[in-house]
């Protein structure tokens, strides 16, 4: 392991305490937190018991060689720095190592960290918006918002930070607006966005659209049925060409394709139900394509799964200055890596394996920093 090269990709991250003053450098306390939170660690005490308990490994590293900090400088050196600097050092650390494929699925998302909040102010929950690239279930990046309903807010500036040239887009109704379109179209993308009443016009417009293959005669040959613990689903996807909309659309820059999904659901203890979902797109999609992006987008969901069971994130109660929206940050470099890392066990298997041996550990970082690039 090259810890040298690691350290190129958190030269971003500047220190602004006096050298002369400086017993544990910037760099230490930051690697030694992300070792510590890939191996699972899940607050202050955690990440300083994980770097005393292998302090012999990091001195190899040549880190650490003042000795251990407490549990409370390494929450304050931590909650110290910008949020921007962390993120455009995730953001330089993702480009070096991933490179998006042509028609890539890359799903946009928030999630509320909800032991985040301030004990005196319980509005004051950060939310965290991440785009996720489906294939290989990587985090490309993040971004904090002050609360949910400013994810329309938050969501370009996330999509100004990728770039997503070859790669469609997939965002739930809330970001169905204009500008975000436009957004990604000019990052290189293309969208494909879910309509509901927060744009009542394109809605019905979709809807009437789809009247007729919503009336047409049922042919099983176009459906999916799959069965599980006493429920059974059935699901259908149309596309049809943006031509098709009644109206003046033309503020949807590239706007080419629109979206149905017919889903039914027979479940026991409970009446059959139909759904339907609607979607736009900057592309020309097949109905296989659209099918596949749309159950692309859930694995997001995944990823915020994961991240509250095996990093035990809603748990975590850490709120001081910048310290939830850095941790946030630890923890998605944390699962990108444990997810590269090729051994066929469960994410917390291998974090039990690096809480053990630094040798697992060293495997794990060494494919999050250099082979994940080849």
């Amino acid at each position: 392991m090259d810890i040298e090269t690691i350290k190129q990709h958190f030269i971003i991250i500047q220190d602004g305490r006096q050298s002369a003053k400086v017993d544990y450098p910037l760099f230490d306390v930051l690697f030694g937190a992300l070792c510590a939170v890939i191996a699972g660690a899940r607050g202050w005490t955690d990440i300083r018991e994980y770097v005393l308990g292998h302090h012999d490994w990091f001195l190899q590293q040549k880190l650490f060689e003042n000795g251990v900090p407490v549990d409370d400088t390494f929450a304050r050196l931590l909650a110290a720095v910008e949020p921007q600097a962390f993120r455009e050092c995730f953001l330089s650390w993702m480009r070096a190592v991933h490179r998006l494929t042509q028609g890539e699925i890359v799903a946009i998302d928030g999630k509320t960290l909800r032991g985040s909040y301030n004990r005196e102010d319980r509005y004051s929950t950060i939310h965290m918006i991440s785009a996720y690239a489906s294939a290989n279930q990587l985090v490309l990046g993040q971004m904090k918002t002050d609360d949910k309903s400013n994810e329309i807010t938050a969501i370009p500036e996330l999509i100004k930070m990728l770039d997503l040239r070859g790669a469609l887009v997939t965002i739930d109704a809330m970001a169905c607006q204009t500008k975000i379109a436009k957004t990604i179209i000019d990052q290189g993308g293309d969208y494909l966005l879910a309509v509901k009443g927060n744009q009542d016009t394109l809605a019905k417009a979709v809807r009437a659209a789809f009247a007729p293959c919503r009336q047409a005669p049922f042919d099983k040959e176009q459906w999916l049925t799959e069965k599980h613990h006493g429920r059974v689903e059935s699901r259908t996807c149309h596309v049809l060409s943006a031509t098709e909309l009644t109206g003046d659309f033309s503020a949807w820059t590239g706007l080419k394709s629109i979206v149905m999904v017919e889903n039914f659901r027979a479940e026991k203890g409970h009446a059959p139900a139909m759904e339907y979902r609607y979607y736009i797109s900057s592309k020309e999609l097949t109905v296989e394509q659209a099918g596949q992006a749309i159950r692309a987008h859930w694995g997001i969901e995944s990823m915020h799964w994961i991240l509250d069971v095996s990093f035990q994130e809603d748990a975590c109660q850490i709120y001081r200055e910048n310290a939830a929206e850095n941790l946030a940050g630890l923890r998605h470099m944390a699962l990108n890596m444990l997810r590269a890392e090729g051994t066929k066990i469960s994410v917390p298997m291998k974090q039990k394996r690096c809480m053990m041996n630094t040798g697992f550990l060293e495997g794990v970082l060494q494919t999050g920093f250099v082979s994940m690039a080849n």
